[in-house]
């Protein structure tokens, strides 16, 4: 009877544990935390729509930054990802920085309300 009983035991311990795995698993796929929806290009070659792709393939710890408004005579958007970051908060900071070089390396006014986290996870 005791055998039984911890039989059973260990059975729901490891039915248990592989939940939690499950649980914990790969972020891809994943949309994250989303705080405004990203304007993205229906060209599916448009190089932010391509990072925005990789972003939500991405199994770790990923962020997508991009200019927030956009105004139609501006006529651009800036984007940046950082990819499998050690935490979520390295991944914003670098994205944020990917973005603001965009800023920099194209010499674009911030007209278009500069850079901001659209979504990480």
């Amino acid at each position: 009877m005791r055998r039984a009983a911890a039989a059973m035991m260990a059975a729901a311990l490891v039915a248990s544990a592989s939940g939690i795995s499950m649980a914990a698993g790969s972020l891809a796929g994943s949309v994250g935390d989303k705080r405004f929806p990203p304007p993205l290009a229906m060209n599916a070659k448009d190089q932010c729509r391509i990072a925005y792709n990789a972003y939500v393939a991405a199994g770790g710890h990923s962020a997508y930054a991009t200019t927030f408004y956009t105004r139609v005579r501006d006529l651009y958007v800036v984007c940046g990802k950082a990819l499998n970051a050690p935490s979520q908060k390295a991944a914003e900071d670098a994205a944020m920085r990917n973005c603001q070089g965009g800023l920099k390396k194209w010499r674009l006014n911030t007209a278009s309300g500069g850079c901001a986290i659209a979504a990480s996870k």
